[in-house]
């Protein structure tokens, strides 16, 4: 084991401010340190689905394709592949010599595994769908893999890119839920897990066997701090490498302080994720459209984007990212119109009877519990809620639970009114797993209980259309239906706001489409600016 010598700057005669204007020299070594507010549930991602679990496994495993800086699809584990006339099958070509971190050899075998893998019931993988729409896999020789499709599949490709492929010879036969494994990973990629301190930190150090050479920084540290103001503090004092700000942090905080400018670099992206409310569509009395349309009318979205973000966030009414052909242009926001919210919820019977500013139905008062995890942002946006809510009659409570908890206690359960969470979405626009009504199994992704057969039929078709343009007009319609029935209540799209120390070097600025994290292979951290690392037993 190793420990790092906390709390000292690098070299601190070595002054923040020298640090841009030094040409350090590219080389190998060194440990970067960042922070987590959630801790992953387990390290295969197939069956995690949660955004802590991929930002670990995405070190250790790699995928048959991956996105370039300029989101193209690129071979990863393959060196090309074809795709057949009639658009049905594809054939993947491995690279040769492929090793795992063991020193076992990754073949076509293995991709053919996790197929079967993430597509078995027992597996229940929130992924599932989009791999039990190859009718055939085969494995011809060790290093070809092929998969034909009853019908073409549009996703297929970003598909393959989203798989992380798992060892057969050390998980054949095993259950993917309840195997060591999954908090002892083998992977394939720059990175293998040496530690899991649970409540503490995971540490990754290169993988000797990396199919795609070698990463330059030597070591990555995870610390799991569930506070974003501790996070702060540790980076301040040099104690963390990077981290994610939340909105005051990047605006007023770090420009207020001089020293923090100079050794801090500040990164903005707009990022292909939003925040929303969703309902527990099983419950009452969020199965009556009136009640969500009032909900939707009686909150100030823009109050929540100026109050909680400062600004750095925007009012959407589509589950795309602003500004891309996927999002309809067409759509508007629910306005906040808390006049409207109480018309609405009239008619649906909501009337304050006994004069307490709470509104009933049949005697019982509409009470619901909002639960989101650990995140400040979001739950300074459900006080807003909350208070919005209370104006048109609403009377609701708050709990805020840390990651694991809220994932397995209430998401994978569904045992909640409402949640306040973000989705992460890929490049394709396919959200069949997050909206089609076949996907509602505990550990899937539709734990809303969301059932709209005019948008089953939209998901449905827009998987099958291979014309972009055609697909664009399914898409657009699948949002505006789904706006018109708010399944949930969209709070907004947000910017992911990174600070990296300026020790670390190699980060591409400005960023390119795939983001500022797209070659952290490359970064590197010059001898002169690393802690001091103590050896231990």
């Amino acid at each position: 084991m190793w420990l790092l010598a906390c709390g000292e700057s690098p070299n601190s005669h070595q002054s923040a401010a020298s640090i841009d204007n030094i040409n350090y020299p590219i080389e190998s070594g060194g440990a970067l340190i960042n922070a987590m507010t959630g801790e992953p549930s387990g390290l295969i991602s197939m069956i995690a689905g949660e955004s802590a679990s991929s930002a670990i496994s995405s070190n250790i495993f790699n995928s048959l394709l991956k996105y370039d800086k300029n989101l193209e699809l690129e071979g990863d584990l393959v060196t090309n592949w074809q795709i057949s006339a009639d658009q049905k099958t594809i054939i993947f070509k491995l690279k040769p010599n492929l090793k795992w971190a063991d020193n076992q050899p990754l073949t076509s075998a293995d991709v053919l595994f996790t197929w079967q893998a993430v597509t078995d019931e027992k597996t229940a993988s929130p992924y599932a769908s989009d791999f039990q729409l190859v009718k055939k896999a085969e494995t011809p020789d060790p290093l070809t893999f092929s998969v034909t499709y009853n019908q073409a599949y549009a996703p297929a490709l970003d598909s393959w890119a989203s798989l992380q492929i798992l060892p057969k010879h050390l998980l054949q036969g095993k259950n993917l839920h309840t195997t060591a494994f999954v908090r002892n990973p083998v992977g394939s990629h720059y990175y293998k897990l040496d530690s899991w301190a649970h409540g503490e930190n995971l540490k990754l150090s290169r993988n000797a066997n990396s199919v795609l050479g070698q990463a330059k920084i030597d070591k990555l540290i995870t610390r799991i701090i569930p506070d974003n103001s501790a996070q702060f503090l540790e980076l301040m004092a040099d104690n963390i490498d990077l981290m994610g700000l939340d909105p005051i942090k990047y605006s007023r905080i770090i420009p207020a302080h001089p020293e923090l400018q100079q050794k801090l670099a500040l990164y903005k992206e707009l990022g292909n994720s939003y925040t929303y409310m969703g309902f527990n569509l099983k419950h009452k009395p969020f199965d009556d459209i009136r009640v969500r349309h009032a909900i939707n009318y009686a909150i100030d979205k823009q109050e929540i984007i100026d109050g909680v973000y400062l600004g750095l966030g925007i009012n959407i009414a589509s589950p795309y990212k602003p500004g891309t052909r996927w999002s309809n242009p067409e759509l508007t926001p629910y306005p906040y119109n808390p006049a409207k919210a109480k018309a609405l919820l009239k008619q649906a019977g909501f009337v304050d009877t006994d004069g307490d500013g709470i509104v009933e139905q049949d005697g019982k008062p509409f009470a619901f519990e909002i639960v989101t995890n650990q995140n400040k942002e979001r739950e300074k946006s459900a006080v807003l809620i909350q208070r919005r809510l209370k104006d048109v009659g609403i009377d609701v409570k708050i709990r805020a639970i840390e990651w694991a908890s809220f994932i397995s206690r209430f998401i994978k359960t569904g045992d909640f009114d409402v949640v306040v969470l973000g989705w992460g979405l890929g490049l394709d626009p396919d959200q069949y797993n997050i909206w089609h009504s076949s996907q509602q199994a505990p550990g899937q992704f539709n734990f809303i209980g969301y059932n709209n057969p005019t948008i089953d039929k939209l998901l449905e078709q827009g998987r099958l259309e291979l014309n972009p343009d055609k697909r664009m007009k399914i898409y657009h319609e699948f949002a505006r239906v789904l706006l018109e029935d708010s399944p949930i209540v969209y709070l907004s799209a947000g910017y992911g706001l990174t600070a990296i120390n300026k020790r670390v070097k190699g980060i591409d600025d400005p960023a390119p489409p795939a983001g500022i994290g797209h070659n952290s292979h490359d970064w590197y951290i010059p001898t002169p600016l690393r802690r001091n690392e103590i050896s231990a037993n």
